[in-house]
């Protein structure tokens, strides 16, 4: 296998390298590289994990000249506000010997503190989707300088609805640019946005989409329901020695809140939750906090499956499966990165089994599965989700045809009988003429007693 020194980088790069104890580059890597280099459109199919980063900012560093010029010349695009300060993070270690000048921009924080630095000049910037159409819709980020777009994680950005949001900023850039997309896994999307917008892209493909990364074991446990799940949990986490630093992947913001609380009464301050609905603030010290080793257990919706860099997970737990089969190769993917051993754990319920069943298709592999333990409790209490419907109740004389009522019902009673007599003026009048007499009818009547 080659090394770093093979890429013959200028030495700012160089020296950075290995600063950062890189010796040799990961497959995608050294195969991306010389493509880049080139000029040539790009389509990277590499897992989580494998450095793609680096693999596509080795050789755009290494070509990027110095310039004064305030638009920028490179355009990465992320799904998530949480990657786009993780490739911001690492661009600067990246270029700690060069001068260029990265920005990131994304949605919730104040739109003009980054307007702001936009107007001091950039070389690179890193965006998530929204928010930079926002700003390039607004005049406030001009794209023509661009040369250089890659677009990472494009099929989850496609996954969360950004199509038409990717077509509208791809419309907006020069047609004369280098296009690099780097993904996960291959699906008919993505196929149309490659068809649409790149220009005879050099395919790359360092494993079959939705082949899992060897250095990972996976197992997985039969579970009957949500709270069932969480005394198994419980169980497993209880061994601090074996699960040292675990993510915890929930389906929805409901579920990770709900089991954050059940579970913060056993290991208080060893545990956080992340989830969109939380502050970017408290999103962002989630993250350090879990990163540095301050905690222990992260438990978080597929807001952090895709990209994020974490240091040394030991165990990925799926307490949830997913329903989508290529959201579990990005959970399980946050272990056993940059060659590490990693583990992964799956509960599933007998309605998750369909979904567990497409994620072996997928990967095309059985998941070993273990016995459930003896010493766990079993829990019969449901969530309002797993609870059986009642039968709504139907009112079934509404909206039909009125029938003639039967001998169920009963007469009116007499002041329900009633009918409007046309108040008490026209009831004197009729008692007195024997008949409702109009305006014109009373005149003449006036004028008959005169004569």
């Amino acid at each position: 296998m080659s090394t770093f020194d093979d890429f013959r980088l200028i030495k700012p790069l160089r020296n950075a390298i290995k600063d950062l104890d890189f010796v040799k580059p990961t497959p995608i890597q050294e195969e991306s590289f010389s493509v880049i280099l080139s000029g040539k459109d790009m389509v990277g199919i590499a897992q989580t994990g494998t450095g793609k980063t680096l693999g596509y900012m080795l050789p755009i560093l290494d070509e990027l000249k110095f310039s004064k010029q305030l638009n920028p010349r490179v355009l990465v695009i992320v799904p998530t506000r949480e990657l786009v300060i993780q490739v911001v993070d690492n661009i600067a270690s990246f270029t700690r010997y060069m001068n260029v000048r990265t920005l990131g921009v994304y949605g919730g924080v104040n739109l003009n503190k980054q307007v702001q630095s936009i107007l001091l000049g950039s070389d690179i910037v890193v965006a998530t989707p929204g928010r930079l159409y926002d700003l390039a819709l607004s005049n406030a980020l001009n794209l023509k300088g661009i040369k250089k777009l890659v677009i990472d994680e494009v099929d989850v950005m496609l996954d969360l609805g950004f199509r038409r949001q990717l077509t509208n900023i791809m419309e907006l850039l020069p047609d004369k640019r280098q296009n690099i997309m780097f993904s996960a896994t291959m699906t008919e999307h993505v196929d149309v946005l490659i068809d649409d917008f790149f220009i005879t892209p050099k395919k790359i493909s360092i494993a079959l989409s939705g082949t899992p990364l060897d250095n990972i074991s996976q197992t997985c446990f039969q579970v009957r329901n949500f709270y069932t799940k969480v005394n198994l949990l419980k169980h497993l986490l209880a061994d601090g020695v074996e699960y040292k630093k675990v993510i915890v992947f929930v389906s929805n913001k409901r579920n990770a809140d709900r089991l954050f609380e059940a579970i913060e009464k056993v290991f208080n301050d060893e545990v956080c939750v992340i989830h969109s609905n939380k502050t970017q603030n408290y999103r962002i010290r989630s993250i350090e906090d879990f990163d540095s080793g301050k905690n222990r257990i992260l438990v978080s919706t597929d807001v952090m499956a895709r990209g994020l860099d974490l240091d040394r997970i030991s165990h990925v737990i799926n307490f949830d499966t997913p329903d989508y089969p290529e959201n579990y190769m990005h959970r399980i993917g946050r272990s056993g990165r940059a060659e590490h051993k990693g583990k992964s754990i799956l509960f599933y319920t007998k309605k998750e089994l369909e979904w567990k069943d497409s994620i072996e298709t997928l990967m095309d592999y059985k998941i070993p599965q273990i016995p459930f333990p003896t010493e766990v409790e079993l829990s019969n209490e449901l969530t309002p989700e797993e609870r059986p419907k009642e039968e709504e109740l139907v009112n079934h004389n509404r909206n039909t045809k009125h029938k003639a009522p039967g001998l169920a019902f009963h007469e009116k009673k007499e002041k329900n009988s009633k009918t409007n007599q046309g108040g008490s003026y026209k009831r004197t009048q009729k008692k007195k003429y024997k008949k409702a007499q109009t305006r014109g009818d009373k005149t003449y009547h006036k004028k008959q007693k005169r004569g």
